[in-house]
């Protein structure tokens, strides 16, 4: 029996090695087909059920065409289910963004760009959408009617504005960028861009859209977020690292939104000892400030770490005369400005467009801020800044004395009591008011007292009662005005017409779009022909009753003239008259 003992124990030895073999063999197996599983799914697995679904609502937009009190052309078209789509055209029941091209940045009223701009920074209008549902996004699918291509950027955000408790953490991820890009199809397309995956589900989606290579408005008919319950696992073939995350041009998260890094880029406590300045030192103190100058604010902190000598000059005040905070929107807070603060006490040029929303910059923050930078400003940009209140305002009346120009464009959260403060800034040269609450009383007020305003936009401010008396008080005490917007005011009559003309023989721009009480039998536009001789731009869209006379009085007296809109009306041989008497005296 003895040799039998070492035979069974040697058996028993070679069947727990097939066992084993057999073990690894089947687990390379599955791990094979599980990759292959993987590689066949590019985005989920089988078992997550996606979710599709349309906006639910519209909360928050830069600009649109149509009116506040109308849905025809107006943002709040992008909720719900297409109205168009997939007919191509032009159609009331779509979304349109304010402008289009390049004129409306080469026309009298515009302004100057900031310097320290990112480049690749070139949004010019936004839209915000909410859904029902949060998900993790898998897509996001434009349907564009008319002129698509200005979409850019999509983001999505953590919160949920439809909770009742409020987030802890605000975070802006961008899902998808693109520099513009000339379509040359106007016909109607569902854009449907390679989004890339995030860790936090979202209801909430923005769109930012650049239309200066577009020949005409873009029109959107609805946005759809497809996504899943569930946190997808990425796929195998999915890369770890977005290689677009590498590129120089890439502001996402190392430039653009990147302000959490910067804030502790701003504390002078994160200076670390470094090498010896190299031969700057040898340098002349301008020269290294004029080299520094072309440097974006990102870049500007990051050189403040590397040396003692440079982190002086990139703290210096100098370099913040202009200083744009745009382009970082989705991150600046509180604690950016506190950061910023010493360094900008000679700001002069100043914009925080976009900024603050959601909490991000308090009231108490922003007036900070001002009480210590804000006695040299000149120029203030404000526009969809929604964390401003009549504080904010009354501080700026106090703080910067020397401002001259503030813009205020879709600021619709303010109190209409709230601009009774613009008025005690008596320097102002340009005011932007569009899509804001101001109600009559305030606005005269400020006429009365800003006597030197030579740019005005009154665009769709649909608290002014009754703008012939608006127009009087501009030409009674605006003599310098030289740029006016009432686009979509919507009582002006002749004789406020006649009181513009004859009060402010400067203007050079002047838009009266869609202002439907304007009639060309009662002589307003030819008399406006006759009395304003330095228009380069004039608006009458949407108004039916121009007519042929109207378009000779303003080839014979506008020499200057070089945009005209009369869309709306019939303008075959206006057209062809205007150009013949364009031909002789031009």
């Amino acid at each position: 029996m003895s040799p039998v003992f070492p035979m069974l124990t040697v058996l028993t030895m070679f069947y727990y090695i097939c066992l084993r073999r057999r073990a690894r063999t089947a687990t390379r197996g599955e791990m094979m087909n599980s990759h292959r599983t993987i590689e066949s799914n590019s985005r989920t697995s089988p078992l997550h059920a996606e979710v599709v679904q349309y906006a639910k609502e519209v909360v928050d937009f830069s600009s649109h065409y149509g009116s506040e009190n109308s849905m025809s052309y107006t943002m709040w078209n992008l909720a719900g289910v297409p109205n168009v789509f997939p007919s191509s055209g032009d159609f009331t029941q779509t979304a349109v963004f304010r402008t289009y091209g390049t004129w409306w940045d080469q026309c009298p009223s515009a302004s100057l760009p900031f310097k320290r701009t990112p480049p690749n920074f070139q949004s010019q209008d936004y839209v915000e959408l909410t859904f029902e549902q949060q998900v993790y996004p898998t897509a996001v699918h434009v349907l564009e009617t008319y002129h698509p291509g200005a979409v850019i950027r999509i983001l999505a955000c953590s919160a949920n504005p439809y909770s009742p408790i409020p987030p802890a953490e605000v975070r802006w991820e961008i899902l998808w960028s693109e520099r513009p890009t000339k379509v040359n199809a106007s016909q109607a397309r569902q854009f449907k861009p390679c989004i890339k995956q995030i860790n936090f589900p979202t209801n909430l989606i923005r769109l930012e859209v650049n239309s200066s290579l577009l020949d005409y408005y873009t029109e959107l008919d609805a946005v759809v977020l497809h996504g899943t319950k569930d946190k997808p696992v990425l796929s195998l073939k999915t890369s770890l690292i977005d290689m677009n995350d590498l590129e120089d041009d890439d502001y996402e998260e190392k430039d653009g939104c990147g302000m959490d890094s910067l804030n502790k880029k701003f504390s002078s406590t994160a200076l670390r000892e470094g090498p010896n300045n190299g031969y700057f030192d040898k340098l002349p103190y301008e020269l290294i400030q004029l080299i520094l100058n072309h440097l974006t604010l990102p870049d500007l902190c990051r050189l403040a770490q590397t040396c003692k000598l440079l982190n002086q000059h990139c703290c210096d005040p100098l370099q913040y005369i202009h200083l744009n905070l745009q382009p970082y929107w989705a991150k600046l807070s509180d604690t950016s400005l506190e950061f910023l603060q010493a360094r900008c006490t000679l700001v002069q040029w100043l914009n925080l467009s976009w900024t603050g929303n959601r909490g991000f910059i308090s009231v108490a923050g922003f007036s900070r801020f001002l009480k210590v930078c804000g006695s040299e400003l000149v120029r203030l940009e404000l526009s969809c800044s929604h964390f401003l209140n009549e504080t904010c305002l009354e501080i700026i009346s106090e703080m910067c004395p020397n401002l001259q120009d503030l813009n205020l464009s879709s600021c619709d959260k303010l109190p209409p009591q709230a601009f009774n403060h613009i008025a005690k800034l008596c320097g102002l040269r340009r005011l932007v008011l569009y899509r804001t609450k101001i109600e009559q009383t305030a606005l005269l007020s400020i006429l009365n007292f800003c006597s030197e305003l030579q740019h005005l936009s009154l665009g769709s401010c649909v608290m002014i009662e009754d703008y012939d008396v608006i127009a009087s008080m501009i030409g009674a005490k605006c003599k310098k005005l030289r740029t006016l917007d009432l686009w979509r005011c919507k009582n002006i009559t002749e004789n406020g017409i006649a009181e513009l003309a004859s009060g402010c023989p400067l203007l050079e721009e002047l838009d009266l779009g869609w202002c439907p009480t304007l009639q060309s039998s009662t002589g307003c536009f030819a008399r406006l022909a006759r009395q304003l001789p330095n228009l380069q731009k004039l608006f009458l869209t949407a108004n039916r009753s121009v007519c042929d006379t109207d378009i000779e009085e303003l080839a014979c007296n506008c020499t200057r003239l070089r945009q005209l809109d009369i869309l709306g009306k019939d303008t075959v041989y206006i057209f062809v008259l205007f150009f013949i008497f364009a031909f002789f005296f031009f």
